[in-house]
C-alpha cells in the first residue's frame, strides 16, 4: 500500500484544482486540460503524490 504523503488542505485544493481543469475541458476550452485534470484528482482521491516522495515532501500532519 503507498504511504499517505498529501494532507487534508492539499487534497481539498488538488481535487478543486482538478475538477476546474476536467470543467474547461467539458466546457470547450480544449481536451487537454481535461486530462491534465485527471492527475491532482488522482492524487487527491489516493491521498499519495509520486513527485512529493521524490522529493521528501509530506503535507500529513502526523508522520506516513
Amino acid at each position: 500500500m503507498l504511504k499517505t504523503n498529501v494532507g487534508a488542505v492539499d487534497r481539498v485544493i488538488r481535487a478543486a484544482v482538478g475538477l476546474v481543469l476536467i470543467a474547461l475541458a467539458v466546457f470547450g476550452q480544449g481536451m487537454t486540460w481535461g486530462w491534465v485534470g485527471v492527475i491532482p484528482l488522482a492524487t487527491a482521491l489516493v491521498s499519495y503524490c509520486p513527485a512529493y516522495s521524490l522529493l521528501g515532501m509530506n503535507t500529513c500532519g502526523r508522520k506516513a
